[in-house]
């Protein structure tokens, strides 16, 4: 299971940390990752971190946001600074045993458990 937490309400700029619990798995080399899907629109990869300690993120958010994970925790947050409008949606938590070579085109698909998400709202 995952359980995700730290959504809410902030102005442009401002900043939001989400939380992500695991619980089920070996933490430590489960891939977990960070999606968020706006009204009308597809889910989109945000950012995930390997077991190795390796991090991706999504175009729309290199420079500004940042995951980490506290494997003692089994938890994985998602730092989001200098937030924008555009960045409204409701944010999942997801994990995944692994990545495959040229995950990157598909990521959905990698990521086979998934939180409830939270609503991450960024007025203007």
């Amino acid at each position: 299971d995952l359980v995700e937490s730290g959504g809410g309400l902030v102005q442009t700029g401002g900043s939001l940390r989400l939380s992500c619990v695991a619980s089920g798995r070996t933490f430590s080399t489960t891939v977990m990752g960070w999606f968020r899907q706006a009204p009308k629109k597809e889910r989109e990869f945000v950012a995930a971190s390997a077991g190795s300690g390796n991090t991706y993120y999504g175009d729309s958010v290199k420079g500004r946001f940042t995951i980490s994970r506290d494997n003692a925790k089994n938890t994985v947050h998602l730092y989001m600074n200098n937030l924008e409008p555009e960045d409204t949606a409701i944010y999942y938590c997801a994990a995944a045993p692994f990545l495959r070579a040229g995950w990157t085109l598909t990521p959905v698909q990698e990521f086979d458990t998934w939180g409830q998400g939270t609503q991450v709202t960024v007025s203007s």
